[in-house]
């Protein structure tokens, strides 16, 4: 029964409210990390652009960001560097069109496209690594759980997985962020979407013009315009209903975290696999009372955030089983 009825963090006191958090930790935070880059060419004619931070280690960690983001994120660097004081290799994931190079084909990525994971956990493998682990934020730790749950035959080199703050719902995820109450972070991610919409008009099919991006407000209006049809969908719905993490959590294998703060605010009550963490010996559930949205600024103004030291410990136990 491994969902974790209580959790150990506790928010610095000018931290207890979830916008703070998430904003914090995303517009104000700096972490200093370098990583070296390599383009991963794909079978479909598209690329990856993966970031590496070596130890010289036997085991790697693979790590993804979220919706609009990049491993230059400081969650990402966050993460990457808490893998790395421990002695491990830490690969980042960039996906298509997010390393500030956009991606060659009309596609781009999407909250289900558990393929690119599997072609990257593949390049790792045949690097001879003892061990693999995949850590997603977000966005990207929904594809990851997919990934880990949908079915494939993972390689025996993959040990565990962690995700942190996700959406595991995607239509109770869109409809909560197209609520007036969240109309800035909205925003926030449609100006990223709809400018980088603009480098795709020279792929644009005919019965779709610049302008029918230009209006979009939604993820549901974009979904149904591009996510969905650009990648084998009927729509929104069908997009949504194909990729939603929840329905795969159940086969999950191999041992599994996922963190997601009771009030983050891009999460309602349907993105929190309660019952099938504790209908399961392998996926772990962990609600701390505070967090936001991959928040969990430390309480003692450590560099390393609490979800960093908690998701580095348990991937550093399940690896070692």
């Amino acid at each position: 029964m491994p969902l974790i009825e209580r959790s150990e963090y506790v928010p610095p006191r000018l931290f207890g409210n979830c916008h703070m958090q998430t904003i914090y930790a995303t517009c104000f935070r700096r972490v200093a990390f370098a990583f070296e880059r390599e383009r991963l060419e794909l079978p479909d004619g598209d690329f990856l652009d993966l970031d590496w931070a070596l130890t010289n280690s036997k085991h790697a960690v693979i790590v993804c960001h979220g919706l609009e983001s990049s491993t230059e994120a400081p969650y990402m660097k966050g993460m990457a560097r808490a893998f790395s004081s421990r002695g491990w290799d830490v690969l980042a994931v960039n996906f298509r069109s997010c390393s500030g190079v956009p991606n060659r084909l009309y596609r781009s990525y999407h909250s289900g496209n558990s393929d690119d994971i599997e072609a990257v956990v593949a390049h790792v493998e045949r690097q001879g690594y003892e061990t693999i682990s995949v850590v997603g934020f977000s966005l990207g730790g929904n594809t990851v759980l997919k990934y880990a749950g949908e079915g494939r035959t993972l390689p025996a080199a993959v040990k565990c997985f962690a995700a942190v703050s996700v959406p595991c719902d995607l239509r109770a995820g869109a409809e909560l962020m197209a609520e007036p109450s969240m109309l800035i972070y909205m925003e926030y991610f449609m100006i990223s979407l709809r400018a980088k919409m603009r480098f795709k008009t020279q792929y644009l099919p005919p019965h779709l013009s610049l302008c029918d991006f230009d209006s979009m407000r939604t993820f549901r209006e974009f979904d149904d315009a591009y996510t969905g049809p650009a990648h084998g969908f009927e729509d929104a719905e069908d997009y949504w209903a194909c990729c939603n993490c929840r329905q795969f959590i159940p086969d999950i294998e191999r041992p599994t975290l996922l963190i997601n703060a009771a009030d983050d605010p891009f999460l309602p009550f349907e993105c929190f696999p309660l019952e099938e963490a504790r209908e399961s010996s392998t996926f772990h559930l962990e609600v701390p009372e505070k967090g936001g949205h991959v928040g969990f600024v430390p309480l003692n103004g450590s560099s390393e955030y609490w979800h960093e030291t908690r998701v580095a410990e348990f991937v550093g136990v399940m690896s070692n089983k």
